[in-house]
């Protein structure tokens, strides 16, 4: 009913803007305006995520990033996590070359919330890093990052950051005729290779109105990772020597995958309304079970619109919501083993005021709802529905050289389980509790201020107060996980998550170099997290088997795996982010300069012992060139040893990766087109990622180079 409700909403807020549209006068968009032609490479860095009015970079309060254009071109991955990983704060999952989710200032699953064009991503990678985001950063045009909580406008499971993926599949703007990109890039280290091609255009009626219809497709496949040396760590091989071990490739890396969306839009010069219809397939090898590959889909429906200049007491309006249905197979030999379902629908509205004085802000609502069911051998969760509702308030004050934020959310959750009764498609499992429903109300506030000392000169200071309700994984949880390694059991008992953040930043900008330092601390009451209870279990549930000769259960023949408990616990994350950019002139050259560092501590305060998988310092400078037709970029990083250690976790060592990359402008009548080669890992580093589950079996990819070219008319 909920949802029903929230749909007939966007029904009258479509005919309410098409009303609207017909009422006023309408003007065709400039060139300028148009984003159809603009060069991603110049867009100005004005960030909508986290601040529903926009603003660009150094004005924002909460710590935020960019990456598009060249940039992003040269640091495109297979995976959204590998694709950001370099940014400020940034690590990933790393679960092998082709499941790799964002973690931010070392929060990742629940914690880190990935939007596509605003809206959620529904999908199962949240629940275990094994499984792959459903998008492809091969046709992403801009990523924000929010580094910090973002629950004002995303919920309690923003309270690490947000990374929200632009690709323009809703047009927001036209010209007349048609425009595009393409990209095809072969090599690394899995032998990749991978296509895209992005269409675009519209057209102009005598009204000034215009149809803006976009298109995209992409297909990629991928080798077996070839790797420097051995698969296991040397560390692992000592504590746990093999008669033989896997070297040079890693195995069950390969993947395939295609995708692709069409969208139209009505776009006039106040506002536009569209629809966009994606598919994302993806098969690939999940690295920690050698005969177990995963075949995934999702499909997506997405509708978004908004209405400027408005008048009276609501200036603008505008509203996204979409419905996904999600799926994937998880293949043991061949034979389908789990399945993973899950099924979702969102819908936000923002409605902004007029400005009173230096005042501006803008009030909102929420309303989201997913049926997420298991079945299977792994099938460590019941089936779970989990509906949440919210409203929320952003104001914005200028005063003087100060600029203020502050705005409040309230959201009321409900999250049920299917419990160990009959679940879909007739299996049963007696190993879940009863069926059951738990309801949370979480709150969040946050006020931010920027203080511009002089003209270039900022000091930004941002505090937050979030609750989170439990996962359903964290609630229910009650399985065999053999990705982990674990047999996982949740608690139903949990409350809500609180933390209280502060970040505190210090920025310089000229025409010459930009330059931000930040410091940031968050504080959890009840951090709920996994814990090696010291227990095992059989696959079926038995606790403590006995084992036979074979390390089996000697009662059931199960295999037998060690448990891993949720557990709430006090917890400090705290760190420091420097990065900088400067731009050197050089014989007619454009030299630019980017120093970078990175550091998160993340403790137990109950025991005050290091909470796992968290990537230790690091630190490295990029340079990018520019002369006439030829470009380049060097990027050398320096990660550090990490010996602050969870308890069971093994030590990992620093490493030093030299990537560089040559560009390329090709003479091309009407069309801009630039081939480029990128060498990765040139010094052959044996690189493990400390924040992946996989980093004492899984390296990452050894010395390698790939060839590409894109364009662009």
């Amino acid at each position: 009913m909920l949802i029903k409700q929230s749909w007939l909403l966007l029904i009258a807020g479509l005919l309410t803007t098409l009303s609207h549209a017909q009422e006023r006068s309408m003007g065709v968009l400039s060139p300028q305006q148009s984003r159809a032609n603009t060069d991603p490479a110049v867009l100005p860095e004005v960030v909508v995520t986290g601040n529903p009015l926009g603003s660009e970079l150094f004005e924002l309060a909460t710590p935020s990033a960019v990456l598009s254009g060249t940039a992003l071109q040269l640091q495109r991955r297979s995976t959204l996590g590998d694709t950001l990983q370099n940014l400020p704060g940034m690590s990933a999952t790393g679960f092998g070359p082709n499941a790799s989710r964002p973690v931010i200032r070392g929060l990742d699953g629940d914690r880190t919330h990935i939007l596509q064009n605003g809206a959620g991503v529904i999908d199962a990678s949240a629940l275990s890093a094994d499984h792959a985001v459903a998008l492809d950063p091969l046709v992403m045009e801009r990523a924000e990052v929010v580094r910090g909580p973002a629950a004002l406008f995303y919920g309690g499971n923003a309270v690490g950051g947000v990374v929200n993926v632009i690709d323009n599949r809703i047009p927001q703007a036209a010209n007349q005729g048609f425009s595009g990109r393409f990209e095809a890039r072969y090599g690394g280290p899995e032998q990749e290779q991978a296509h895209a091609v992005v269409l675009e255009g519209g057209s102009v009626e005598d009204q000034g109105a215009q149809w803006a219809l976009h298109a995209d497709a992409y297909t990629r496949s991928a080798d077996d990772l070839r790797i420097k040396n051995y698969a296991r760590s040397a560390r692992l091989r000592a504590a746990d020597p093999q008669s033989t071990e896997t070297q040079y490739r890693l195995t069950n890396s390969a993947a395939a995958g295609e995708g692709g969306a069409v969208g139209v839009s009505r776009v006039w010069g106040s506002g536009y309304v569209g629809l966009s219809v994606a598919q994302f397939n993806s098969r690939y090898g999940t690295v920690a079970e050698p005969t177990v590959t995963i075949d995934m889909q999702s499909s997506r429906f997405d509708v978004a619109g908004e209405a400027r200049e408005l008048g009276g007491l609501v200036s603008a309006l505008k509203w996204k919501a979409s419905a996904t249905n999600y799926n994937h197979q998880e293949l043991d030999s061949g034979t389908v083993a789990t399945v993973f379902r899950n099924k979702g629908q969102e819908l936000q509205v923002e409605a902004q005021h007029a400005p009173w004085r230096n005042l501006k802000g803008a009030v909102g609502m929420q309303v989201a709802q997913n049926t997420l069911t298991a079945t299977g051998d792994e099938a460590f969760l019941p089936s779970t529905q989990t509906q949440s509702q919210a409203l929320f308030l952003f104001e914005e004050l200028t005063l003087g050289a100060w600029k203020w934020t502050a705005g409040v959310r309230q959201q009321n959750s409900r999250i049920s389980s299917g419990g160990g009764g009959e679940i879909p498609y007739g299996e049963t499992s007696a190993r879940f509790d009863p069926a059951m429903t738990r309801r949370f109300n979480g709150n969040s506030a946050a006020l931010g201020a920027v203080w511009t000392l002089q003209p270039g000169w900022a000091v930004a200071v941002n505090g937050a107060y979030t609750e989170r309700a439990p996962s359903q994984t964290e609630l229910f949880a009650n399985g065999p996980h053999v990705a982990t390694g674990y047999y996982e059991v949740g608690n139903s008992a949990f409350g809500v998550e609180r933390s209280r953040a502060i970040d505190i930043a210090l920025r310089r900008k000229t025409e010459a170099y930009s330059a931000s330092v930040s410091v940031f601390q968050n504080r959890f009451a009840g951090f709920i997290t996994q814990y090696a209870s010291g227990n095992t279990r059989g696959t079926d549930g038995e606790l403590n088997p006995t084992a036979n000769d074979s390390g089996v259960s000697s009662n059931t023949g199960d295999d037998i795996l060690p448990e891993s408990v949720y557990r709430a616990v006090p917890a400090r994350f705290r760190g420091a982010e420097l990065e900088a950019g400067w731009r050197v002139p050089y014989s007619g050259a454009q030299i630019e300069l980017l120093p970078q560092i990175s550091y998160v501590q993340a403790s137990d305060l109950s025991t005050d012992v290091p909470l796992p998988r968290i990537a230790p310092l690091r630190y490295g400078m990029g340079l990018n060139y520019r002369l006439d037709r030829l470009g380049g970029r060097v990027d050398i990083t320096r990660v550090s040893a990490q010996h602050r250690l969870a308890a069971s976790e093994l030590a990992t060592d620093g490493y030093t990766m030299l990537n560089m990359a040559l560009t390329y402008k090709l003479p091309a009548p009407g069309a801009r087109l630039e081939g480029f080669v990128r060498g990765v890992n040139l010094l052959n580093a044996e690189a493990r990622n400390h924040a992946s589950m996989l980093k004492d079996v899984a390296p990452m990819g050894g010395r390698s180079v790939q060839f590409g070219v894109r364009g662009q008319f």
